[in-house]
């Protein structure tokens, strides 16, 4: 497998911050963006081999999100963060073409594992 790309939407700031400082010690190439607007924009142009998707984003509904960011890339795959009590929003980010959903806080170890899985 060569080099990893990977997107992480979340409106915490200081969450994409620091997942992104951990994905590149691990070698991943990676961007991130604090709302929907701002994934639409990092999508432009260029794909990306996972796209980690919060769902509760501030500007807009996650799903609404991944159905427009499949459309832009549709071979990246989704991973879906939710930081529900629930698994609810995770199911239904698959029921919207993710492959799988994790739900926050989630170890990195285990984050990792799963975007090398989905790759």
């Amino acid at each position: 497998m060569g080099e990893l790309s990977v997107l992480v939407v979340d409106d915490e700031e200081d969450f994409v911050d620091t997942l992104l400082k951990r994905l590149r010690r691990k070698g991943v190439e990676c961007d991130g963006a604090y709302s929907g607007d701002g994934a639409k924009n990092k999508m432009l142009g260029r794909g990306f081999d996972v796209v980690l998707l919060d769902m509760r984003l501030a500007d807009e509904d996650g799903n609404e999100v991944l159905k427009e960011l499949q459309a832009m890339s549709p071979e990246t795959r989704f991973l879906i963060l939710s930081g529900y009590a629930s698994a609810s929003a995770g199911r239904a980010g698959i029921g919207c073409g993710a492959v799988d959903y994790l739900l926050k806080p989630v170890e990195f170890e285990t984050l990792y594992e799963k975007i090398v899985e989905v790759c």
